[in-house]
């Protein structure tokens, strides 16, 4: 059975979504801590994203979650072809280049799919 993941430096699960819990979701706070999941467990039938995360240990920005969505499409290897996401982000720039990225991806794996 998949699971839900929810990428976010701060907020709860129940702070975006009405009638979910963090019991129904696998948290995450950081880019690394996205990747280490997904690498270990696989991809989640669902993710929440958040684009703003906060700064590092050093006190830098930490990679955001339009990071996390480039190393989806470009560097895990995954087919995302099935992927449900929803981008919770307060940020609007950011919001609409991760759902972007992501809605025209998709887009491609699923035509190139027919295509063949």
């Amino acid at each position: 059975m998949g699971y839900k993941l929810f990428l976010d430096d701060i907020r709860n699960v129940d702070m975006v979504y009405k009638n979910l819990t963090n019991k129904d979701f696998k948290i995450v706070r950081s880019f690394e801590a996205f990747k280490t999941v997904i690498v270990q467990e696989g991809l989640p039938e669902f993710i929440s994203f958040d684009n703003d995360l906060g700064v590092d240990t050093e006190g830098n920005i930490a990679p955001d979650g339009y990071a996390a969505v480039k190393w989806l499409v470009y560097e895990s290897g995954l087919d995302l072809s099935k992927l449900k996401f929803y981008v919770h982000s307060a940020n609007p720039v950011a919001a609409q280049q991760i759902q972007g990225l992501l809605d025209n991806y998709i887009k491609f794996l699923l035509e190139e799919k027919d295509f063949r």
